[in-house]
């Protein structure tokens, strides 16, 4: 892939700077609680709008990945020890901006023996304790989007069983969503995901759903970085072979001067394709745009 090719970008991916009243006030919020947000970090082009909403997608673990993804901006090293005060502090963010749909991300952790999955376990029932949304009227709803804890895909998911929701036919049973993204086609991931495994990131997918049932469980893709229709069919089928339930489709976009080039920029109206497509495969949720992201519009 040629990193020298520079392509402008089209109408349909610009977007305003973002102001008001509501951003401003998310984005000190954020700042005074040391919170990092994956919005930030990995230069998201949905930024203005999430935080104008009062809404952003948490990153916790820090900001120090162990792996070097050429798609994300996040850099690589040797990641500080989990911060014990992190779930207080996210729990305060979920309060102050009431939040009732709350997105929860990481960088990935290879050096924790459970990937970081007791931290993210921590977070949620500390959220559940603090805010104030936590009542039988309206219960903070979860989503998390989690590395494929290479190594230790059973341990880690056996630690999320301590974070579900409620027992099926109580309030907030299906108030948790687990999200992990297939990120590109098989092709493409010595490119772009060097240290991943497709097979792995579906298996995880595959167990995920098997061990916690009351879960809906979701993934992303991006396009634009020399994927044929033919590989991203397949992506989708593949992903429904393991029951995955949501698929999110979005235009990969540079974030980082050493991130990958871009390919090639898709039109809306082949997204509106991918999304009809995916329908018909059986996904009960399905966001296919150029600005989609993961967490984007994820309680929709």
């Amino acid at each position: 892939m040629n990193q020298n090719i520079k392509r402008r970008l089209p109408d349909w991916l610009k977007r305003p700077l973002p102001t008001g009243d509501n951003y401003n006030n998310t984005s000190s919020t954020i700042s005074q609680l040391g919170i990092e947000t994956i919005c930030t970090n990995a230069n998201c082009p949905n930024k203005g709008e999430c935080w104008s909403r009062g809404t952003a997608t948490v990153l916790i673990l820090g900001n120090i990945c162990t792996r070097n993804c050429k798609f994300c901006s996040v850099p690589k090293g040797s990641p500080a020890p989990p911060d014990k005060t992190e779930p207080q502090r996210v729990a305060e963010l979920a309060k102050q901006l009431k939040i009732k749909y709350l997105v929860i991300t990481s960088v990935t952790r290879d050096d924790l023996p459970d990937g970081g999955a007791s931290h993210f376990r921590d977070c949620i029932n500390t959220v559940r304790v603090v805010s104030p949304a936590n009542t039988l009227a309206g219960s903070v709803k979860f989503e998390i989007l989690v590395p494929d804890f290479k190594n230790c895909q059973t341990k880690a998911l056996e630690v999320f069983s301590d974070a579900l929701p409620p027992a099926a036919g109580q309030p907030g049973c299906n108030g948790f969503v687990f999200g992990h993204n297939i990120e590109t086609v098989p092709r493409l991931y010595k490119t772009v995901r060097s240290d991943a495994d497709y097979q792995a990131s579906l298996k995880l997918l595959e167990t995920a759903k098997k061990l916690l049932p009351r879960t809906t469980t979701k993934s992303s893709i991006m396009l634009g970085l020399g994927e044929t229709d033919n590989e991203i069919e397949q992506v989708l089928k593949d992903l429904r072979s393991v029951d995955c339930d949501r698929v999110a489709i979005g235009q990969y976009l540079k974030p980082s001067k050493t991130s990958l080039d871009v390919v090639e920029y898709i039109r809306p109206e082949k997204f509106d394709y991918w999304a009809t497509r995916a329908k018909h495969l059986g996904f009960s949720w399905v966001m296919s745009s150029p600005f989609t992201r993961s967490s984007y519009y994820a309680e929709t």
